[in-house]
């Protein structure tokens, strides 16, 4: 098989994740695939795929080869995979725009960022990168808030004929002109918002639709999530955080069966703790009634891994998105998008839209 060609916009515990997963599952087979949803998609196995050009903004990784850059600070997710090659991709620099918050600039914190005195790059500039390199695919792993950085690369993926992959709540392909945009010059999309493997906001979908299905009233919920990585201590900013928390609590709010009143569901994260580096906890409570009126509440708390939770799914979005550029399919992935992502333009049960991806993969649904 031919390689999947990726660009990468934002070099963190992510991009992290994802390259040590590549190189980690290049010496398994099928039954020793664990933690895939699909060891092989069309025919591409994890390991086809192939980053070929990437973007940061920190000082301590523009310039380094990529293979190196995932390792170096503020990045602090686990290593499950020390040994990845050099891959001769340098880490050039981005646009910042709006690509970190202001109050991380002198943050008393290891785990900060160093923005890189370098030149920042103009359109062309990552434009001609993502050319030169044959990225067929752009991901974007900006961190939540970055609205206009977002929009920038987005722009950019468009003309230079890239897919595009948002793994974050800027909503792209999830706006109608956006996606039109897409549609019109025949590019793939798949967004908004990278959904978990097993994290907070597809457990919290799950419980809420077997709530839905044994016909127990819903009538509060919360969830609250608690991190030490660089996207919780970016999300100190509460600003940065309204179309996060529209993205999550919309998530929820379409799988119930009748949508709650904002004053009775909270979903969103809590705090920032430095110690639990990538490591992310989560609380959900919901509140309910049962047969007879009678109330009852469940309480769980998820512990997971944060970047390796969202790399499992980011290898299924990417393989589906060369599936569609072979196909000369081009807009919106809807199925893809739907199962893959918190907040794409069309909701779907977690088991409509699984069914609906493997319809998709096997060539039995054009989106």
């Amino acid at each position: 098989m031919d390689k999947i060609k990726v660009g990468i916009v934002g070099v963190g515990n992510c991009a992290s994740s994802l390259l040590q997963g590549i190189e980690y599952y290049k010496n398994k087979d099928s039954k020793e695939a664990i933690g895939l949803m699909h060891w092989d998609i069309g025919g591409y196995k994890p390991y086809d795929i192939e980053v070929v050009a990437a973007f940061d903004i920190d000082k301590r990784k523009v310039g380094e080869d990529i293979s190196e850059a995932i390792f170096e600070l503020p990045n602090c997710t686990i290593v499950f995979c020390n040994n990845v090659p050099k891959l001769n991709v340098e880490v050039r620099m981005g646009k910042i725009l709006d690509g970190f918050s202001d109050h991380m600039k002198n943050y008393d914190d290891k785990y900060t960022f160093v923005l890189s005195d370098r030149k920042e790059a103009s359109k062309e500039d990552v434009i001609n990168v993502l050319k030169e390199s044959g990225a067929e695919i752009l991901l974007n792993y900006l961190p939540v808030g970055s609205e206009e950085a977002t929009r920038f690369y987005a722009e950019c993926a468009l003309d230079a004929g890239a897919a595009f992959i948002n793994n974050v709540p800027v909503f792209i392909a999830s706006n109608h002109e956006w996606a039109n945009r897409f549609k019109e010059k025949g590019i793939p999309i798949v967004g908004d918002d990278i959904k978990a493997q097993l994290g907070a906001t597809v457990t919290h979908r799950i419980l809420a639709d077997l709530f839905k299905k044994r016909g127990v009233r819903l009538e509060r919920t919360y969830q609250l999530n608690v991190g030490g990585n660089t996207d919780f201590l970016n999300m100190l900013d509460r600003s940065r955080l309204i179309s996060k928390k529209r993205s999550k609590t919309e998530a929820v709010q379409s799988v119930l069966a009748e949508r709650l009143k904002s004053e009775n569901i909270h979903i969103g994260p809590s705090d920032y703790v430095t110690w639990q580096k990538d490591n992310k906890v989560c609380f959900i409570r919901m509140e309910g009634k049962l047969f007879g009126n009678i109330p009852m509440n469940l309480e769980l708390r998820l512990s997971v891994e944060d970047s390796p939770n969202s790399a499992g799914v980011v290898v299924d979005a990417i393989r589906c998105c060369k599936l569609a550029l072979k196909r000369g399919q081009g807009g919106v992935l809807y199925s893809p998008s739907a199962y893959f992502m918190k907040h794409p333009p069309q909701q779907f049960t977690d088991d409509e839209a699984g069914r609906m991806t493997e319809e998709f993969i096997a060539g039995k649904r054009k989106d």
